[in-house]
């Protein structure tokens, strides 16, 4: 399994080719916020472990093998951050909790909110459901509604 650094910098290269057509060690440094240094170090990391192909000076590419990881990393990515957005995380700490999590979350439990995000996505509006949370989350109150013959302020209504 490779690591956390090794998925950020895959998933770095194959943004970076998918906006500019090309990767050079400036644009992952750039992108990563690190030293060009050490951008060619982990280069050469990946170089040995066939994740890239790499030429001092001209560019990186992925090889099949360094773009599965990399797919996978930014499916994950966007999985969970969407998943904390439709909890009404706002957009750029569901960013950055995703860029964490991508690294550490079991396949079964990934699977899950994939299936869960996919389920909400298909509502054409948000569901009442959630739109329950959202105001639990506001107010630390359920809605108070009848349901199955009964009527309480503080019973939850569960559609």
């Amino acid at each position: 399994m490779p690591s956390e650094r090794t998925e950020d910098y895959l998933e770095a290269v194959a943004l970076v080719i998918d906006e500019k057509g090309f990767a050079k060690v400036k644009d992952i440094a750039e992108y990563l916020k690190v030293s060009p240094s050490s951008v060619t170090e982990m280069f050469q990391k990946l170089k040995e472990n066939s994740f890239i192909h790499y030429e001092k000076y001209r560019g990186v590419t992925l090889t099949d093998k360094g773009l599965d990881i990399a797919v996978n990393t930014k499916k994950k990515h966007e999985t969970l951050k969407e998943f904390l957005c439709i909890l009404g995380v706002p957009e750029s700490i569901a960013n950055e909790d995703a860029c964490r999590i991508e690294h550490v979350v079991n396949m079964e439990t990934m699977k899950r909110l994939t299936k869960f995000v996919s389920f909400v996505q298909d509502f054409d509006e948000s569901p009442r459901w959630l739109n329950h949370f959202k105001h639990y989350y506001a107010t630390g109150k359920h809605f108070s509604c009848k349901k199955f013959g009964k009527n309480s302020s503080n019973e939850t209504h569960k559609s």
